[in-house]
């Protein structure tokens, strides 16, 4: 782990922690997608773990959909919570994965923004340092991730002529990991009560000219967003638990 300054310790972090998880039913019908367990440990415990190792212990969990559940799981870990100063944010009505931090009072530093159903061994040093020498407005942090398709794609013109052939090709694609690091400024891009998207928040800073910059993540990255992710996460824990750095 590299610490150029302790470059993340002291930065508030805001976990989305809100969200329906429609994409990994039937698991999240009846239970919150931050509380789907990687062996015994839940996924937002994990990451919360992962935040303390790097002295972000100032946390606020935005909630929406089953949010009693995930208040209650904290009620019962002491242990955890002591570490830390834990605060909620429950949304009466979805607002979006950006339009929610209207919400959270006192965002007034440089402050981190993580959704609250991914596995990663992220330097959040290095992604804070990352975001302060590029003076940016906001930062993403992002992994390449190989998309193949399976089966053979033709290119033609307009005259219905073959141009090109590819069997099963392969692309590398550049993916937000749902790790942010944000300047203050961005709030004035979200109005309170209305619903938005980080797309649509990221696309607003652009057309602004605002400073926007992609951190590549050189680390173990998942999204828990549908069964068979969920079910690497699961593989990936289990093998390498030592790389997640749990306290």
């Amino acid at each position: 782990m590299s610490e150029p300054g302790r470059s993340a310790a002291g930065l508030r972090a805001v976990i989305l922690a809100g969200g329906k998880g429609t994409r990994l039913k039937p698991f999240s019908v009846s239970f919150p997608k931050p509380l789907v367990p990687l062996g015994d440990t839940p996924i937002l415990d994990i990451l919360i773990r992962r935040l303390i190792q790097y002295g972000i212990t100032d946390i606020t969990l935005t909630l929406g959909h089953l949010a009693e559940l995930i208040k209650a799981y904290f009620t019962h870990r002491r242990d955890l919570v002591e570490q830390i100063e834990l605060r909620f944010i429950q949304e009466d009505e979805a607002t979006g994965t950006a339009g929610s931090l209207a919400l959270v009072p006192e965002l007034n530093e440089t402050f981190l923004v993580a959704n609250g159903d991914l596995l990663t061994n992220l330097d959040f040093h290095a992604l804070a340092q990352f975001h302060r020498d590029n003076k940016a407005m906001l930062t993403i942090a992002t992994h390449s991730r190989k998309v193949k398709i399976d089966l053979g794609v033709l290119e033609f013109d307009k005259n219905y002529l073959i141009t090109s052939y590819s069997e099963k090709p392969e692309d590398i694609y550049h993916v937000s990991m749902g790790i942010y690091v944000y300047e203050p400024g961005v709030l004035k891009y979200i109005e309170p009560g209305r619903y938005l998207d980080f797309p649509d928040l990221v696309l607003r800073l652009l057309a602004r000219g605002e400073r926007v910059c992609a951190y590549p993540g050189d680390c173990l990255w998942l999204d828990i967003g549908r069964p068979d992710d969920y079910a690497k996460a699961q593989e990936l824990f289990s093998e390498r638990r030592e790389d997640f750095d749990l306290v």
